[in-house]
């Protein structure tokens, strides 16, 4: 797949039920959308910069296959990462309107992608892929993902198919984990594979298990 478009529906499936997606709504509804999607354009053109350039700095010091193999695992991770979603706290709900609100959506969206998946995520692209691609085709993938969430949020509520849909993205980013680790690590030994098998159920158990506070 072209690496604009497969970085942007990564992207995008990774901002499914991310908080960063749940910001976004919470925004919207406080300030304009088309403001707050300008605000989240700006910001991740700036974090997805960063994240591509440290890619494609790894890319050229590690092995294609080892490459490919680390990125399957990666991505399975942000599979169950995708499963078990996110929350916003309470500071997150308030609207400030002591502050312009393209600086504060700015702002914000910045802090919260800095160590997030979407940013991990362009991050792993980046090392088999060319920069350019993956710097505007994840900015596009988050900024359309916001958006979809913005608009289906202001049509439908709270009545969105949330597990649903997480569990679709979850299930593709597994899928395409799977063929990179099949793809890139069809010359490894068998210790690299039960590590890797190891570190992907240290991952689930990670993100799956029952948090503090969270329903049964």
């Amino acid at each position: 797949m072209d690496a604009f478009w497969l970085s942007l529906v990564m992207i995008f499936l990774a901002e499914l039920g991310d908080k960063s997606q749940l910001l976004a709504l919470t925004l919207a509804t406080c300030h304009s959308t088309r403001i707050v999607l300008w605000g989240i354009f700006c910001s991740t053109l700036g974090v997805h910069v960063l994240s591509s350039a440290g890619g494609l700095f790894v890319g050229e010091l590690v092995p294609v296959d080892w490459l490919t193999f680390i990125a399957g695992i990666s991505f399975i991770a942000y599979g169950f990462w995708t499963l078990r979603g996110d929350s916003i706290d309470e500071e997150g709900k308030a609207c400030k309107p002591t502050i312009h609100p393209f600086w504060l959506v700015f702002t914000t969206f910045f802090l919260a992608e800095l160590g997030d998946k979407t940013m991990l995520g362009t991050f792993t692209l980046a090392t088999t892929n060319p920069f350019l691609p993956v710097w505007i085709g994840s900015t596009l993938g988050m900024v359309l993902s916001d958006a979809l969430a913005i608009m289906a949020g202001k049509m439908l509520g709270k009545n969105l198919p949330e597990k649903v849909v997480k569990a679709g993205a979850g299930i593709v980013f597994f899928l395409f984990g799977a063929f990179n680790m099949y793809q890139g690590g069809s010359d490894l030994g068998f210790a690299v594979w039960a590590a890797a098998l190891l570190l992907i159920a240290a991952s689930g158990f990670f993100f799956l298990r029952k948090r503090p506070g969270q329903p049964a």
